[in-house]
């Protein structure tokens, strides 16, 4: 446990709750006052933030950065990719669109912010605007923060923690008191952003069921079922990512492509697929025009702060929360892998996804077969989807799949929630306590039950969007300090793998017959760990004494018999990377072109900083080892010069 973040931020929660609990309107109008001076003073910032964004994170997908992976470049995805994408949706956005993917189409068509509503112009405006309102521009703010940390957690190897995007400024003061703050800001965020999206969202629970079994639509009713999804999230925590949140994810997908099928066969489905090229082509060609209209000549304040700005405040004020969870899932990819899966995947899914219930929906009102659509959006929202159901077959079905995965996304949210402020509060564990996550599961659940049953979780509301102004500097900044890594670990990679000295040592050497014999063996792990021992280990020892004596840090590491580490520490003042040269036994299975056999190879393969150079030194002598090393450490040496050259001529 990090006890500073743990105990702030149980005592931080507990005074806004009861504040919201005692006074929920003075909290709102306070909130509201903020948020209304925001919108009106700062909204051009919000926006010129959320496009700086969006351009960066393409960006980093289509340069060269982009081949730099999240972790050592050794490293594989952790994660399949199906099980990756349901985890990232489930816990960025995907109860949002069983909330809004019926409704929000339907109020922008009834009031857009330029023209008449109610006719097929704005028909086709309210989609384009739900799909910038839910399309790149937030996965963008999520991929961003979640890069960062992946990058600086599993390449610098660094906690998984918010303080650390801050490294590059703060240094090892990360790991003190300033650090604590970032963090616990971080889980403050969070839970609020968790326990207000459960208390809302719990309302479409009771509709859905009060719809389906006329069960009451009541507050008391409303508790009952945030205990009961609370216990489902606790026990789905307890379990860890790979055991709850993993397989969760994965019937959260199975489930919601299950009810998009339905209802896009069940409708008019030609009509259904052409508005979704239609749709994406439309969102595309205004997309540079959307990211940077403040409706600026025809003063749309009132709109834009309610909707564009709104968003982009909900979104960031989310970024702590579903960065990390994304950071936590994404070790061994790519930047560029990373880039594509997060901006992509999700928004081409919520596109099809708004299309097939949005433009349904648009239909059935412009057809004349469902108005009161357009009239409920305005007076009970979360009772627009069953509603909308009711004018398709097996509507009863529809409806009661609908309820499930409105619970189950809930829980997963929940339970990534949880998951998160455990990590933040344990100090950046991978696997923190059992007992922190069941705290933390149950106080959401308590938070969003108190402020629902004192009516302040529309403060609460207003208070995590308004929260939202410094996440904006913080992230920006946080942009810059990576792109200064990223720069600098490119460097380090091109002068390693590029650069060549004069005097380079060869196999060749050796007896060429010796040499062959060492191609064809295949050796055993027995035989790696002799090698190790006899070879490498002495070799390595001999080249530390003389690095010593000439001055420098070195020191040897040794992991059993499987790895052996010679380690060129940097300066007292870190104004340079370490140096690493390991050599390291990793088994493989005999390839079907060598003589058969039961047992698995090894190969002793050479790691540096950076990670595995997928080359096998098994059967260098011990002077042909020390000049590998030498030869490493030069190309090493050539990389502080050309990063310390850019730095005098920047």
């Amino acid at each position: 446990m990090n006890k500073n973040v743990f105990f702030a931020s149980a005592i931080i929660i507990f005074l806004i709750t009861v504040a919201g609990s005692i006074a929920p309107d003075a909290v709102n109008t306070f909130f509201k006052g903020i948020q209304a001076w925001l919108i009106a003073k700062t909204g051009w910032v919000y926006i010129l933030a959320v496009g700086t964004i969006l351009f960066f994170s393409i960006y980093l997908m289509m340069s060269r950065l982009g081949d730099i992976k999240l972790g050592p470049d050794h490293d594989e995805p952790e994660y399949k990719n199906l099980s990756w994408f349901a985890m990232l949706f489930s816990a960025g956005m995907g109860i949002g669109l069983l909330f809004f993917g019926t409704a929000e189409p339907l109020m922008h068509f009834a009031s857009p912010p330029v023209g008449d509503g109610l006719t097929v112009e704005s028909a086709k405006e309210a989609m384009k605007i739900t799909f910038f309102h839910w399309g790149l521009h937030a996965w963008a703010v999520y991929a961003v923060l979640s890069v960062t940390l992946a990058y600086f957690c599993y390449r610098k190897n660094l906690p998984l923690l918010p303080r650390s995007a801050f490294y590059p400024f703060l240094g090892d003061k990360i790991h003190g008191k300033i650090g604590d703050t970032i963090d616990t800001f971080a889980v403050i965020g969070t839970m609020f952003g968790v326990a207000t999206s459960l208390g809302f969202g719990v309302l479409q629970v009771n509709a859905g069921l009060n719809y389906l079994f006329d069960l009451p639509q009541s507050t008391t009713v409303q508790v009952v079922l945030i205990g009961i999804i609370t216990s489902f999230a606790t026990v789905s925590v307890v379990l860890g990512l790979d055991g709850g949140i993993k397989k969760l994810s994965n019937i959260n997908i199975a489930l919601a492509t299950l009810l998009m099928i339905a209802v896009l066969l069940l409708g008019s489905t030609v009509d259904i697929l052409q508005s979704y090229v239609q749709n994406t082509g439309a969102y595309l060609s205004d997309l540079v025009y959307k990211t940077f209209n403040l409706y600026a000549y025809e003063k749309k304040e009132e709109w834009i702060g309610g909707w564009t700005l709104f968003y982009w405040g909900w979104w960031i004020s989310w970024s702590p929360f579903v960065g990390m969870f994304i950071a936590r899932i994404s070790k061994g990819r790519t930047i560029r892998e990373f880039m594509v899966g997060v901006l992509f995947v999700p928004s081409g899914f919520t596109f099809l996804w708004m299309t097939i219930f949005g433009n349904s929906a648009l239909k059935l009102v412009l057809e004349g077969k469902a108005t009161e659509l357009a009239e409920l959006v305005n007076s009970n929202i979360p009772v627009v989807l069953f509603k909308f159901l009711e004018n398709f077959p097996f509507s009863s079905v529809l409806s009661l799949l609908a309820v499930c995965l409105v619970i189950t996304f809930f829980v997963s949210s929940s339970d990534s929630g949880s998951l998160v402020i455990d990590t933040l509060t344990s100090g950046g564990a991978k696997e923190p306590p059992v007992w922190q996550r069941i705290f933390w599961a149950i106080t959401e659940g308590v938070v969003a039950a108190v402020l629902l049953l004192a009516g302040g979780l529309e403060a609460l509301q207003t208070m995590t969007i308004a929260s939202a102004f410094p996440m904006i500097f913080l992230i920006l900044i946080g942009c810059f300090g990576l792109l200064r890594s990223l720069r600098s670990d490119f460097l380090h990679i091109s002068s390693v793998r590029n650069f060549n000295s004069t005097v380079q040592y060869s196999k060749a050497t050796t007896n060429w017959k010796e040499h062959l014999d060492y191609l064809i063996k295949h050796p055993v792990l027995k035989d790696g760990v002799e090698f190790i021992t006899e070879n490498v280990k002495p070799a390595l020892q001999d080249l530390q004494k003389e690095m010593q004596q000439r001055g420098l840090s070195v020191e040897l590491r040794e992991e059993a018999d499987a790895s052996v580490a010679l380690i060129v520490n940097k300066g007292e003042k870190g104004e340079a990377d370490d140096f690493k040269y390991e050599v390291q036994l990793r088994e493989f299975e005999v390839p079907a072109y060598a003589p058969k056999s039961d047992e698995s190879y090894c190969r002793a393969e050479v790691f540096l900083l950076s990670g595995g150079q997928n080359y096998d030194i098994y059967g260098y002598t011990p002077e042909q080892i020390v000049a590998d090393a030498i030869t490493q450490y030069e190309k090493h040496i050539h990389y502080l010069h050309v990063a310390n050259s850019e730095v005098w001529e920047s």
